[in-house]
């Protein structure tokens, strides 16, 4: 998820040097990422931006754990497009062509590996979280609460910085790992983003499957958080497996200086690698009818309002109309006698007769407009 800043430039700074002087890596696809980069950032941002929104609602709705992790994995995305696509492939390599000082670039590495690593554990924080909340559902309740969930959300967002900072001297993979510094940091790179992650999530998935399975359609009802869970998983496990081995490859075979194949199969591993920072919301979307109304409801305002149909020209609204007008059924106080003389009102029974006491009470209160009038 840290593709790095130097490995991608335009062909017009192919030999030149770097911030100090170094020679830059050539590109092995051209201008062929800096236009997919562009097109992932124009339609990856607004969509993360969007989940937020959404996420953010359902979270403050339903008062469940799932919805804030959710929502502090779309945040790490955004940062990661924000740091990684933005500032260190568009903005160093594209814009400025790597002319930047060599503390910003480094400084830029710190902020690309905090937003990595904040995205990956909070994914396995999400699975941990469904793993309690299946296998041990008496429990849950008290250790998984919204406040205890954002403090744990911040941890781990403290924490990534913390592991982010030594990647501050990583140096860009095109150049062989003449230190043991940076030899040690792009093995670390490899076990923290990618090894030990999917350790836990194979070894969670796997335990949480066989529970489902075990226990039929009395955990229904977990059945979409964990369908987001699984596609989250598999997805980054498929998308950043060619990264992580291209780097081990470029260790343990052969070097990238020296083969451009395989500084090739690094710019396509990158491209592949940032790709799944765009994917949630459309899994979102595609797993959960909560989130897709959501969206809709977030969106409605923005919507052009529907067309209201033309009344036609001395119609009236039907509900406006006095009670009994609508099926012919006459009012009370329509065509009845004059009280005294005994005749039956048209309104009761044939052996009813109105009392003139009672026919006045009517029209008194069609007066007051208690009544309506018939006409």
């Amino acid at each position: 998820m840290v593709p790095l800043p130097n490995s991608t430039v335009l062909p017009w700074v192919l030999h030149t040097g770097g911030p100090r002087g170094e020679e830059i890596s050539p590109c092995g696809v051209g201008i062929i990422p800096i236009i997919y980069y562009s097109i992932l950032l124009g339609l990856g941002l607004p969509v993360n931006v969007l989940a937020a929104v959404v996420l953010s609602r359902l979270a403050a709705r339903t008062h469940k754990s799932s919805y804030w992790y959710l929502l502090a994995l779309t945040a790490s995305d955004i940062l990661t497009q924000v740091f990684v696509v933005f500032a260190g492939f568009l903005l160093q390599s594209a814009i400025l062509a790597c002319q930047v000082p060599s503390a910003f670039a480094h400084a830029v590495n710190v902020l690309q590996f905090t937003a990595n690593h904040a995205s990956i554990w909070v994914t396995v924080l999400l699975t941990v979280d469904r793993y309690v909340a299946l296998c041990h559902p008496l429990h849950y309740r008290a250790v998984s609460y919204p406040l205890r969930t954002r403090k744990i959300v911040g941890a781990v967002f403290a924490v990534a910085l913390a592991t982010g900072i030594p990647f501050y001297w990583w140096l860009d993979v095109w150049h062989d790992s003449v230190t043991t510094m940076d030899e040690v940091l792009k093995w670390l790179h490899c076990f923290t983003i990618y090894f030990i992650p999917c350790s836990i999530f194979l070894f969670t998935n796997s335990i949480i499957i066989s529970k489902l399975k075990r226990s039929g359609g009395a955990h229904r009802r977990l059945g979409k958080t964990m369908a987001i869970l699984l596609a989250i998983t598999t997805v980054f496990i498929v998308l950043w497996a060619p990264r992580t081995f291209v780097i081990i490859y470029h260790l343990c075979v052969a070097s990238v200086k020296q083969d451009w194949r395989i500084h090739l199969a690094l710019d396509v591993a990158n491209m592949v690698a940032m790709f799944n920072t765009s994917l949630n919301f459309f899994l979102f979307c595609f797993v959960s009818k909560t989130f897709r109304r959501t969206v809709w409801e977030v969106l409605a305002p923005y919507r052009p309002p529907c067309a209201q149909p033309r009344r036609k020209k001395g119609s009236s609204d039907p509900t406006l109309k006095p009670l009994g007008a609508l099926d012919g059924t006459p009012l009370l106080g329509t065509n009845c006698p004059a009280p005294g003389k005994g005749s039956q009102s048209p309104g009761l029974g044939p052996a009813s007769v109105v009392d003139p006491t009672t026919q006045t009470g009517i029209n008194s209160r069609a007066q007051n407009g208690l009544v309506l009038p018939g006409g």
